[in-house]
């Protein structure tokens, strides 16, 4: 398992990727090494503007904690004033956001193997947890994936300026205490969301892509073999257990694959079906990009 992490913010990564450069067929494993490439690079490219103004507010209001630790009330009380004052514009929107992003990371974890590499490891899993070796058997499932994951941190605006509000009211009524727990428990308070992209399905896309480029310049029998390696990231993406919520399923992107085959067999031209499967792909890729919210 390689993993790698950037610290980052990024809306998505919905876009294909491309990894045929200048007319040079790239082999599969350059294929499979430029579509981690590519998709590292659409993530960082498609950064999401920091909310600089809640970054500032948790400042102030961090520098209004240290105070409170001083007993300095005047000195707090002026510190919450700003933060609320950072949040002010934002929060007198008619269509206010909930969220507010300070902080991103991105992590890539590949799973190096086949669907018959996952299969053997859940069995040892199992095994491992019969005996109740519970903390060798969570290391090797944490083994089991192979995406990118882009956490995004945001403050919750729909608790934030009322923890302040609240603080405020405290160190008015000298309850310095009440006012430092409230504090706290606001620069400890945030929503984490992350998106999760199957590295499987972007190393499907990008050698069906090279597939369909060989079948065109009549290169059939490597055409084949990029199509047999799409299937075997498919096969990795279904044993690792990526779920979408396409009409399409892995069934169905199998199916389809075959028709292709059979088509790049015979004296017809594929471009159509591989039409087909690329735009089936798509949104089968598209809507397993899951978000999970802690």
């Amino acid at each position: 398992m390689k993993k790698t992490i950037i610290s980052t913010i990024v809306a998505s990564l919905l876009l294909s990727t491309s990894v045929i450069a200048n007319s040079k067929i790239k082999s599969v494993t350059e294929v499979n090494h430029a579509a981690i490439a590519k998709g590292t690079q659409d993530a960082l490219a498609s950064q999401k503007k920091l909310v600089q103004e809640a970054i500032s507010s948790l400042q102030f209001t961090s520098d209004a904690l240290v105070a409170l630790n001083k007993k300095d009330a005047k000195a707090a009380t002026a510190n919450i004033e700003k933060a609320l004052g950072k949040l002010e514009v934002i929060l007198s929107a008619k269509n206010s956001p909930k969220l507010l992003p300070i902080d991103s990371q991105v992590s890539i974890v590949e799973f190096v193997g086949t669907k018959d590499d996952v299969k053997k490891s859940v069995d040892t899993v199992k095994d491992l947890l019969e005996h109740n070796k519970v903390q060798t058997a969570r290391a090797l499932l944490n083994s089991l994936q192979s995406e990118i994951d882009v956490s995004v941190v945001s403050l919750p605006l729909v608790t934030y300026p009322d923890a302040l509000k609240l603080a405020a009211k405290y160190i008015h009524e000298n309850k310095l205490e009440k006012a430092k727990n409230i504090l706290q428990i606001a620069l400890n308070t945030f929503d984490t969301t992350t998106t999760v992209i199957p590295l499987p399905l972007l190393k499907a896309t990008d050698l069906i892509n090279t597939s369909a480029l060989l079948s065109k310049n009549g290169k059939k029998e490597d055409a084949l073999k990029y199509l047999a390696a799409a299937e075997d990231e498919l096969d990795v993406a279904e044993a690792l257990g990526y779920v979408s919520h396409s009409s399409n399923t892995y069934k169905s992107l199998h199916k389809a694959i075959k028709n292709v085959r059979k088509e790049i067999k015979g004296k017809n031209k594929a471009e159509k079906l591989f039409d087909e499967l690329k735009k089936e792909l798509k949104d089968f890729k598209n809507k397993i990009f899951s978000e999970k919210s802690k």
